[in-house]
């Protein structure tokens, strides 16, 4: 089932009421192989690898530094998704609750995660074609939209700076 525009809009105000400083890691997911997931309870992540056990540094001839981890908010994905289930098909790693907007999380802010620690990259994290697929078209507009990019309503990138465990209920704070 994929909600229409109006009802994604319509569930804004409760994305916008996700803790500022301190949140949650509701899911990790591993990419093992292409459209594959792989729901953790723990995972190491790893300044080379990224997520251990994800096929980031697969991806193309070159991986990209700066989309080594990507974050998506909880509470939107959920929208999304309309299921639990289905929220592995964004295709990020992590999924905390925590407010992912520009103004909070601007490029260079460093996230704990756990135990490790990620740094916010500038490299967008946008909705794609697979995106729309999973989703619906409306769902691709929603988080592509000005105010979509402003709340990175599709999560964002970020480099791993300090190896470390994370599992699932761990605290991810934005650190000063």
């Amino acid at each position: 089932m994929h909600l229409e525009l109006a009802e994604l809009e319509a569930g804004l105000d409760d994305i916008r009421k996700s803790p500022a400083d301190t949140g949650t890691v509701e899911l990790i997911v591993a990419r093992p192989a292409e459209d594959a997931r792989e729901v953790l309870a723990e995972a190491q992540i790893d300044t080379t690898a990224g997520v251990v056990g994800d096929t980031w540094r697969d991806r193309g001839p070159d991986p990209d530094p700066e989309r080594q981890v990507t974050v998506m908010n909880a509470r939107a994905v959920a929208l999304l998704a309309q299921s639990r289930e289905r929220w592995p098909l964004a295709g990020d790693q992590l999924y905390v609750d925590l407010d992912l907007s520009e103004q909070n999380l601007p490029p260079g802010t460093r996230l704990a995660v756990g135990e490790a620690v990620l740094e916010v990259t500038e490299a967008p994290h946008r909705g794609c074609k697979k995106f729309a697929a999973r989703y619906g078209l409306d769902a691709l507009r929603f988080v592509n939209s000005e105010v979509g990019y402003q709340l990175h309503l599709r999560g964002i990138n970020a480099r791993v700076v300090q190896p470390g465990a994370v599992h699932t209920g761990d605290p991810v704070r934005k650190l000063p």
